[in-house]
């Protein structure tokens, strides 16, 4: 049987319009559907867009304790450029490091169209005190963020403190300012596929601009049928209220194949509409290399070697 979702009373979604109906995942109906949307096949044509698309919706991404600046500058060199001497080949959506290495993002990025995006919130975990998360966040922004994405707090969620991870996301949309907030829920930690619908509302609710299924730190990260669940209430959301929320996959994306399996469980539950950098993302390092050497299969019908670009 269908319920709301168990949040304040005064909860409204952003610009109006109360929270679709909580229900219950059909977990063998949603693996199934997820499963048969992976075997889908498309011409080549159809390939060579998806490539290209997927190229366009990377938010190319460093998160190591070993990060530095010559290495941020590096990956903002290949974002911008990923094939030095192709100009066919697009820019990536957004760089994605620490805080602590957003302003040499910026500089490095300074004139084209790639965003900067930084993790906050005490990430990978989000257990640290609010002011502590919400000082992170404006930290990164006002070193030149674009784009925040933030981590919820796991372990409030899990032990039915639901208004508490509500609040946090709401407070953390207002440190944001003009920044763009995505929402990581850390579906591996989750347990369950109801788990992550009720965490998608609720980020949802809070004001996320997207919702991101991982930090790519905790086994599982990103699987179909999880990112089919989440796709799936950003669908029920828009329905009923005619919000638009954007989705990010993150965590173990390494391949053409797998990228272009998510793209068409993007089309099949939210339409064209959604394939755009605006509503879609994939956060990853290596997958763009397989883009780039996928695409230039389909173009030339041979394979190039892997070692002629960079590892990131």
């Amino acid at each position: 049987m269908s319920q709301t979702l168990a949040l304040p009373r005064s909860l409204e979604l952003p610009g109006g319009g109360r929270l679709p109906r909580l229900g219950s995942v059909d977990a063998v109906a949603l693996e199934g559907r997820a499963a048969e949307l992976a075997k889908r096949s498309i011409k080549r044509e159809s390939k060579l867009f998806a490539l290209d698309l997927a190229i366009r919706m990377i938010d190319l991404t460093t998160l190591e304790g070993a990060d530095t600046p010559g290495k941020v500058r590096a990956l903002s060199t290949k974002a911008v450029q990923p094939e030095p001497g192709d100009p066919s080949i697009p820019s990536v959506a957004a760089v994605c490091v620490y805080p602590s290495l957003v302003a040499v993002a910026r500089r490095a990025l300074a004139g084209s169209t790639v965003n900067v995006a930084s993790v906050a919130t005490a990430f990978p975990s989000g257990q640290a005190p609010l002011e502590v998360k919400l000082a992170d966040v404006r930290a990164a922004v006002k070193a030149g963020a674009d784009e925040i994405d933030m981590v919820i707090d796991r372990g409030a969620f899990l032990s039915g403190r639901i208004g508490q991870v509500y609040d946090e996301v709401v407070a953390v949309k207002e440190a944001c300012g003009d920044a763009h907030l995505k929402v990581i829920l850390e579906t591996g930690e989750l347990g369950t596929y109801d788990a992550v619908r009720r965490a998608s509302l609720v980020a949802i609710a809070g004001g996320a601009d997207f919702i991101k299924t991982s930090t790519g730190k905790v086994a599982p990260a990103a699987t179909l049928p999880v990112a089919l669940c989440m796709l799936e209430v950003i669908r029920d959301v828009y329905d009923e209220t005619g919000l638009v929320v954007g989705m990010k996959t993150a965590g173990g994306i390494r391949t053409a194949k797998q990228a272009i399996q998510y793209l068409c469980v993007v089309h099949e539950t939210l339409g064209v509409e959604w394939l755009t950098p605006d509503r879609y993302r994939f956060g990853a390092s290596s997958l763009l290399n397989d883009l780039l050497l996928q695409l230039r299969k389909q173009r030339t019908g041979l394979y190039r070697s892997p070692d002629e670009f960079t590892l990131d």
